[in-house]
């Protein structure tokens, strides 16, 4: 029988006992060992290599010199967050929002601009978005060479180990290598991921899916996104790959293969509307789902079927994600909530319907507003995950 790679075995090892003093610390070596089911003996060598090396900090509880607290005080391990600062952002297509973290994930200073860069040339987005790092940097009161890595969320399809983004609504062009252009310019190690994926790793780490391993999260934004949590990690796709959910298909018809995004995709949900006009304009400012609540609110019927025929597909889609992965929870985020009662209401109906029995009340439906701020401190998740990963040395991560 063929052993496990001794490296990749401690290196797992390494990042189960980081990942559990972020999660549950403050934390004993006892309890680490308990909840990694790593001997003793291993849990003490991983924490005195993490201390060694700056990442994690002792603190003592009790006091010796208090006579009424008996025995020794215990020595609990906790992140150190001035270990390491990176960069998140959410890039869309009519706004840019960064926020810079410690090595816990703890914002330190955040950058939004509302300038919409969808179809530009590619040097200006990459003009404008090096703009927002370099800016929200200084507003943390550092500089990039602070910075051991920034990552970007984007929509689309994204290619994770290679930062090649295959497509995007943000993008005029396809298989652009973004995350080469940025490092170049910003002289630090960045990150593209998709948006989907940074949101997902937020609700894990500091959101709604705090409690679990294993989850589902749908984004219904510009385009419909899937990421998918398994063994507290991301499950990608070859070569990194992350999920366009809108290329989803979800049946036959006349005009041929009917995707989810020609049901639920926002263009699709506003298309209907008179081009002109204050509606007009808030599309283009990217507030069009904002005042389709609006006119949703006043009855118009054209927008309230619209949104039904979304509800509809949408839930179709969650039934299908849950029939092949029995999730405990599926969050779903994004401006299409919106929508509000009568989207919300068809896609509740039609999940049901869609939900095979033997699944019934198997996974938790949770519908979350996140802010913008929250998708890119899930982008800086992401970069600190992946620091995580990375072999230490006591002068930072050996890249």
């Amino acid at each position: 029988m063929k052993t496990a790679d001794p490296e990749l075995m401690r290196a797992i090892n390494r990042l189960n006992v980081l990942d559990t003093v972020r999660r549950h610390g403050p934390i004993s070596r006892v309890e680490i060992s308990e909840r990694t089911q790593l001997s003793t003996t291993t849990v003490s060598a991983i924490t005195a290599s993490l201390l060694d090396d700056g990442l994690i900090l002792t603190r003592h509880e009790g006091d010796i010199r208090n006579e009424a607290a008996r025995g020794r005080p215990r020595v609990m391990l906790e992140l150190n967050p001035d270990a390491a600062r990176v960069v998140g952002a959410k890039i869309t297509a009519n706004r840019l929002v960064f926020v810079v973290t410690n090595f816990r994930g703890d914002v330190l200073s955040q950058l939004t601009l509302p300038i919409r860069i969808d179809r530009q040339p590619i040097g200006v987005i990459a003009d404008l978005v090096e703009d927002g790092v370099r800016r929200c940097v200084v507003d943390a009161g550092l500089s990039l060479e602070d910075v051991e890595t920034v990552c970007l969320g984007l929509p689309g399809v994204i290619e994770h180990r290679t930062g090649h983004i295959r497509s995007s609504p943000i993008f005029r062009d396809t298989n652009v290598d973004f995350a080469s252009e940025m490092t170049a310019r910003l002289n630090t190690p960045t990150i593209v991921e998709s948006d989907a994926h940074a949101i997902t790793l937020a609700h894990h780490w500091f959101g709604k899916a705090r409690d679990l391993e294993d989850m589902v999260v749908i984004s219904l934004e510009q385009t419909l996104g899937l990421g998918v949590l398994h063994g507290n990690q991301l499950f990608r796709g070859a070569g990194g790959l992350s999920h366009n959910l809108g290329d989803l298909v979800l049946g036959m018809g006349p005009q041929g293969v009917v995707r989810l995004s020609s049901q639920a995709g926002e263009n699709e949900i506003l298309g209907d509307q008179p081009a002109g006009g204050r509606f007009a304009e808030a599309i283009r400012l990217g507030r069009g789902m904002a005042h389709a609540q609006t006119l949703i609110k006043a009855e118009d019927n054209t927008l309230i079927t619209a949104a039904i025929r979304a509800g509809e597909a949408v839930g179709v889609a969650v039934a299908n994600i849950v029939t092949i992965f029995a999730p405990p929870r599926v969050i779903l985020v994004g401006s299409s909530l919106a929508l509000g009662e009568p989207f919300l209401e068809s896609l509740r109906n039609a999940y049901a319907l869609a939900t095979p029995p033997s699944l019934k009340g198997v996974a938790e439906l949770v519908f979350d507003d996140s802010s913008d701020d929250f998708w890119a401190q899930g982008a800086a998740a992401v970069a600190l995950y992946e620091l995580y990963e990375s072999p230490w040395n006591t002068t930072g991560p050996a890249l």
